[in-house]
């Protein structure tokens, strides 16, 4: 009997100070919840700002490279298109440029084959892209062998 009333007695300053404390956190939030809401705000946003940057940020489309052997028959009874050549008005050097970059050698390539300095390769280059209107080495070539003026 005698425990009892100090089991009791520890029982109620525990619910006491169980009490207390749930106050004092009530209070303390209550003081602070501005605080709190904009804590709570701030993370909404931050979450929401890394879900929009994840979903900007992937790729729509996936690019699928399919590689295909392309089979090209080589005829020596290729006829090269004169009205092209006068139309576009190519010297017969910047012809010699043009079927070589065809063959894919480079700029210093070309220069030892034909006996000319890399400067004037390129100036050739240059005018053929100006006269073709591309921009590009394989453009030019793709042109021209649509037009007809190289094989």
């Amino acid at each position: 009997m005698k425990h009892k009333l100090v089991i009791v007695y520890g029982c109620a300053l525990a619910l006491l100070l169980f009490v207390m404390r749930w106050l004092e956190i009530r209070l303390l939030i209550m003081s602070h919840a501005q605080d709190i809401y904009f804590g709570i705000i701030a993370v909404i946003f931050t979450a929401l700002g890394i879900w929009i940057a994840l979903k900007v940020a992937t790729p729509k489309k996936e690019v699928v490279v399919v590689e295909k052997t392309v089979y090209v028959k080589h005829t020596n009874d290729f006829v090269r298109n004169k009205e092209a050549l006068a139309s576009l008005n190519l010297s017969p050097r910047e012809t010699e440029v043009l079927e070589l970059l065809a063959t894919g050698l480079s700029n210093a390539e070309i220069a030892g084959k034909l006996f000319l300095s890399l400067n004037t390769v390129k100036t050739h280059t240059s005018k053929l892209y100006e006269k073709l209107e591309v921009k590009r080495r394989t453009q030019a070539v793709e042109k021209a062998r649509q037009m007809g003026i190289i094989a």
